[in-house]
C-alpha cells in the first residue's frame, strides 16, 4: 500500500519533542504517491461516506465507480496515517484514521461516478466539490466547503462549518444550508425552487437576466437585503433567501 507516512517517537522531554516536531512539516497531499480502485455499484443511487479527506466527484464514461486517493501525514506517538476505503449496499466508505498525541494528518478522493447515477455525500471534516452532473445531488459537509459546479440536477446542500457554492448551475431546485458559511449560487436557467439559509454568513443568488419574475422572499435579521429582479407574488419561480447574521442579495447576473 503505498501511503506516504511519518512516525516519529520521541524521548527525553519537552525539549527534545520540541526538536521532532520542528522538524515535521507539514502535510502535501498533491504531491503523495496515487492508488487506484474500482468497486461495483448494483443502483442508480451512490452514498459516500468520508472522513478526514476532501473529495471531488465527477460523472464519467465508467462501468464501476473508480475512486483514485492520496494521503500523506506524520504522526507522534501513536499510528496513522491508515486509510480505509469500502463499498457495501451502494455505500462507499473512505477515510484516513490518525491515532496518535500529535499527529497531522490528511487526504484527497477523487470519485468517477457511472453517468446517471445520483449522488449523496455525508462529510466529515473536509471540502466537497462536484462538477458536471445531470443527476441529483445531495452533498453535505460537517466541516468544509461545500462546491457545485455546471450541473443540472436537483441540489441538496448543506454546511455546518464552512461556505456553499454553487456557480454555472441550471437546476430546477436547489436548497442550501449553512450554519456558519456564506451562500453564493449562480443560475444560468431559471430555477423554479431556490431556498436558501445561513445561520451565520451573507446569501447571494444570481439568476438569469431577463423579463422573467420571481416570488421573492429576502430577510437578514443581522444585514443588509437587497433584492434587484423582477417580481411578482404570483410566480411559479419561487426564491427564498434568509441569513440570521449577514447579507442578503438576490440579483440578475447579467
Amino acid at each position: 500500500m503505498a501511503v506516504r507516512t511519518r512516525t516519529l517517537v520521541a524521548s527525553g522531554g519537552a525539549v527534545l519533542l520540541a526538536l521532532v516536531l520542528s522538524g515535521c512539516g507539514s502535510t502535501d497531499v498533491s504531491d503523495a504517491p496515487a492508488q487506484h480502485k474500482s468497486f461495483a455499484l448494483s443502483g442508480k443511487t451512490l452514498t459516500i461516506r468520508s472522513g478526514q479527506s476532501s473529495l471531488e466527484l465527477v460523472p464519467a464514461d465508467v462501468q464501476k465507480v473508480e475512486v483514485t486517493r492520496r494521503v500523506d501525514g506524520w504522526v507522534v506517538f501513536g499510528d496513522g496515517p491508515e486509510p480505509h476505503w469500502g463499498m457495501q449496499d451502494d455505500t462507499l466508505t473512505l477515510g484516513v484514521e490518525c491515532d496518535a498525541l500529535i499527529s497531522n494528518c490528511a487526504a484527497e478522493h477523487q470519485v468517477k461516478v457511472p453517468r446517471g447515477v445520483a449522488v449523496v455525500v455525508e462529510g466529515d471534516d473536509g471540502k466537497v466539490v462536484a462538477s458536471g452532473f445531470r443527476t441529483p445531488l445531495t452533498l453535505s459537509a460537517d466541516n468544509g466547503e461545500v462546491t457545485v459546479r455546471d450541473s443540472t440536477g436537483p441540489l441538496k446542500l448543506t454546511s455546518n462549518n464552512g461556505a456553499i457554492v454553487a456557480e454555472g448551475i441550471s437546476s430546477g431546485s436547489v436548497s442550501a444550508r449553512s450554519d456558519n458559511g456564506m451562500i453564493r449560487l449562480g443560475f444560468t436557467a431559471v430555477p423554479d425552487l431556490v431556498d436558501t439559509v445561513s445561520d451565520n454568513g451573507a446569501v447571494t443568488v444570481d439568476l438569469p437576466g431577463g423579463p422573467e419574475k420571481y416570488a421573492v422572499d429576502a430577510t437578514a435579521d443581522h444585514g443588509r437585503t437587497s433584492v434587484d429582479v423582477p417580481r411578482s407574488a404570483d410566480s411559479s419561480h419561487v426564491v427564498r433567501a434568509r441569513s440570521d447574521n449577514g447579507e442578503v442579495t438576490v440579483r440578475s447576473a447579467n
